[in-house]
């Protein structure tokens, strides 16, 4: 989606966890979560769509990425959002995504790959150029495969997985350059994806976004210090993960997340 194609907000924003701390919503692929000068054409945003939706300011915690949808959480106070903030440098967040990628992923891992800060042209004009590349580590775990009977480059068939991620830090498009580095990229990734696989979705699928879904978010309450977790849907995803074979029930997803990125490996990691 371009500047010359404004973001559209066909219903409310689907709020997953609220209370008078707090709130958690369903973030649509293509949104901004805030307003930008790099992208002076866009009239609609998260946060202040937010604010309008439930009456009250809403303080940003954690970005997600324009083309990313899933769970994003907002503070109600800047009380609370301190206290957010304090915990995500404490690691006490899980993050889990799931991601449609080119090839089949063999087997899962843990990607420890250093990334160079990717600065904006605009908006880190004044940033060092210079710095060493930082610490990036990505755990993926492939769900489901698929292969379509589809040409596509050299091949006769196009073959793609569901890849479960859990990123252990937090660097500018972690997923997107760590999958594109292990050679399988994010379908619809504009910018370290594969044209052919992503004009592909375009053509067979009308399919036209950012295949990445931060599908799940568990921390502790900021005040009580209950586990909270949220769940984003799956959404205009789900037609196609149909078409695939591939599970569309949340359970199945909670079940693998809990398998496969567990609180123990996470404390293990630290």
């Amino acid at each position: 989606m371009s500047s010359a194609e404004p973001f559209v907000l066909q219903a409310p924003l689907t709020i997953l966890y609220q209370d008078e701390h707090l709130v958690a919503i369903d973030k649509p692929s293509g949104m901004l979560v805030h307003r930008s000068f790099l992208d002076k054409h866009e009239t609609v945003f998260v946060m202040q769509t937010l604010r309008d939706q439930i009456g009250q300011h809403v303080f940003p915690v954690h970005r997600l990425d324009r083309p990313t949808s899933g769970v994003l959480l907002f503070a109600l106070s800047s009380e609370v959002a301190r206290l957010l903030g304090q915990q995500q440098e404490q690691q006490l967040w899980r993050k889990c995504y799931l991601a449609v990628v080119r090839g089949f992923l063999p087997k899962g891992g843990e990607l420890d790959y250093p990334l160079k800060e990717q600065l904006d042209d605009i908006a880190d004009k004044f940033s060092r150029s210079d710095k060493a590349p930082q610490q990036a580590i990505t755990r993926f775990q492939p769900l489901q495969q698929v292969e379509l009977p589809i040409p596509v480059s050299k091949y006769p068939a196009a073959r793609y997985s569901l890849v479960a991620l859990q990123p252990l830090t937090g660097r500018k498009h972690q997923l997107r350059r760590h999958l594109a580095h292990l050679r399988h990229p994010i379908v619809g990734d504009t910018s370290h994806g594969d044209g052919k696989h992503n004009a592909l979705f375009k053509q067979h699928f009308n399919c036209r976004r950012l295949l990445l879904v931060a599908k799940q978010l568990q921390l502790p309450h900021p005040l009580s210090g209950e586990t909270l977790q949220f769940s984003a849907g799956l959404n205009e995803l789900i037609p196609l993960f149909q078409q695939f074979g591939w599970p569309t029930d949340d359970a199945y997803y909670q079940q693998q997340f809990a398998e496969h990125f567990t609180e123990q490996t996470w404390q293990k990691s630290q």
